[in-house]
């Protein structure tokens, strides 16, 4: 499990430090990785907060922009 937004290292050090994630945040500065998933906001600067199932085989399981819920993510991760 990874996340990935345009933040900072540090700033995403200090999230990880906050909430004990089990799972590194990567920055993804210039939205490369973002725009290529279709989750920047129109304005071009801030990105739509998305999940992104992907199997060890590099196909998206499941994928859905803006929260999702729990059930959603466990049938996605039920997938692969």
């Amino acid at each position: 499990m990874l996340g990935i937004n345009p933040g900072s290292g540090a700033s995403h050090q200090k999230f990880c430090d906050k909430l004990d994630l089990p799972f590194p945040l990567l920055v993804d500065a210039d939205r490369s990785v973002a725009q290529a998933y279709c989750v920047v906001k129109k304005n071009g600067k801030n990105t739509l907060r998305s999940v992104v199932i992907i199997d060890k085989a590099g196909n998206i399981q499941y994928m859905k922009r803006g929260l999702s819920p729990d059930s959603e993510l466990l049938d996605g991760i039920g997938r692969m």
